[in-house]
């Protein structure tokens, strides 16, 4: 799946040295994730796409910065956001989302969460974009 130099692998190096974060298998079934305590925090689909389980309430809270970034893809009523990652500064974008996401699931833990939402896989449309300055 994810190639050594892709942007979603350089990421996901990245993320797994945090403290908070666990690698696991996804829910979903595709890919790679990254869990806080029991919940899953990311999950990297693709070379190029994350999901990341942002929450309701902080989606909410940063909705007109993410519908304004290029990279960021909302599903309407869903709390994971999708992440497309091309250059640096995209995953500069994640790591800062997913300090928002796990400072969220600190704030607010889920009663129970087996029954959490499931991520945005296989309901993405292709997203595609240039990145100012490439990789």
């Amino acid at each position: 799946m994810m190639g050594t130099m892709t942007a979603a692998s350089r990421a996901l190096t990245r993320l797994a040295t945090w403290r908070d974060l666990t690698e696991v298998r996804p829910t979903c079934g595709t890919g790679r994730a990254l869990r806080s305590g029991g919940v899953e925090i990311a999950h990297f689909h693709s070379d190029r796409s994350v999901d990341l389980h942002l929450t309701a309430t902080a989606i909410r809270r940063f909705e007109k910065d993410l519908r304004h970034s290029t990279a960021i893809r909302l599903l309407p009523g869903s709390p994971w956001v999708t992440v497309h990652l091309e250059c640096e500064t995209d995953i500069d974008l994640l790591m800062t989302l997913v300090s928002a996401a796990l400072q969220a699931h600190q704030r607010h833990p889920a009663a129970d969460p087996a029954a959490l939402p499931r991520c945005n896989d296989h309901r993405e449309a292709a997203l595609t974009r240039e990145c100012a300055g490439g990789i």
